[in-house]
């Protein structure tokens, strides 16, 4: 109850489909039990982890102002720079102590839905930094295409056809983000914490985390565990959205960020989110008449748009405004 498991996904890379059978196992008990695992002998290297580290130091170093030619609250499509407490995760604590970058899937401004005014569709707005961009677009594809791999092995576990996810996929709207939560003796109020106790919106997310220590999710109890970093893994955890394809099969599990005393912490998420038009319907297998699909249907944008809305005060006040 105290320990998430940590998996090895390297059969997922190699023609060895009993191995891969195994991952998908594996996966689906630490899915129901925990919604939270560990991956380990994934692709994305060492030195990718240190450039995009070190990209952050400097970024989030910038005085605010700098930072601010990329304010995220001036972005309809939810691009660039969150100053600290823009974001409030649990409503019953005060706004999180941390700043945040965020980009996702780039489409140009002459793009056809960018044109049509999609939400969340729209160019990525990248800080003026030499070879941040060509850097930040390759992880954003290298990390989509680790989440589908590791989708592939989830549509195995829940007993659909292997390319579920990757049609679904396609031109996504999944969130790369980097985060800065500064020590926790800068904040406000003694409540205010790293990010708010909270479940992700999307399908799965990946999470890189330095060596500062913070994260804690819940187990099945209501207690508090860490989850520590582990060299050379990623923590990956199911979202609502999976938990309502799969009708709570996979747990969308409540974590949180305890900033450390003394030292910053710096972690990148990668948020698994598909095409903002998919429908998100209980999957074949994930109901019959004692156990009846428990959420009505919903497409991804209009699910992510309702929790944006929930979390980010700018996000409201265009909402207002536009209806």
């Amino acid at each position: 109850m105290n320990q998430l498991p940590i998996i090895d996904i390297a059969p997922l890379y190699a023609s060895d489909v009993d191995g891969c059978h195994e991952v998908a196992r594996q996966i689906d008990t630490a899915c129901r039990e925990w919604g939270f695992f560990y991956i380990r002998n994934h692709p994305i290297s060492p030195h990718r982890i240190n450039q995009l580290k070190q990209a952050a130091e400097q970024f989030f170093g910038l005085p605010v102002e700098q930072k601010l030619l990329i304010d995220i609250t001036q972005s309809w499509h939810h691009r660039g720079y969150g100053a600290i407490a823009t974001e409030q995760l649990d409503p019953s604590k005060p706004s999180d102590l941390k700043e945040t970058f965020d980009m996702g899937f780039h489409m140009p401004p002459d793009h056809p839905d960018v044109l049509a005014n999609k939400p969340l569709r729209g160019p990525n707005r990248h800080p003026d930094i030499d070879g941040w961009q060509t850097l930040f677009e390759q992880h954003y594809q290298d990390m989509h295409a680790l989440a589908c791999t590791l989708l592939r092995a989830v549509a195995n576990a829940l007993g659909v056809e292997s390319g579920f996810f990757d049609q679904r996929f396609v031109d996504p709207i999944s969130v790369f983000r980097m985060i800065h939560y500064p020590p926790r003796q800068t904040a406000n109020d003694p409540e205010q914490q790293g990010a708010g106790a909270h479940t992700d919106y999307g399908c799965i997310t990946l999470l890189y985390q330095d060596q500062a220590g913070g994260l804690q999710v819940q187990n099945v109890r209501g207690e508090w565990i860490d989850a520590p970093p582990i060299d050379g893994t990623f923590v990956v955890n199911i979202g609502d959205m999976m938990a309502r394809w799969s009708n709570d099969r996979y747990k969308s599990t409540p974590h949180r960020v305890v900033s450390p005393l003394g030292v910053d912490r710096y972690s990148m998420p990668f948020f698994a989110e598909p095409h903002p038009d998919t429908l998100i319907r209980c999957l074949p297998g994930c109901s019959d008449e004692g156990n009846p699909p428990k959420y009505p249907d919903t497409t991804c944008s209009t699910y992510m748009l309702s929790r944006f809305a929930e979390t980010y005060a700018y996000r409201r006040k265009a909402l207002a405004t536009a209806n």
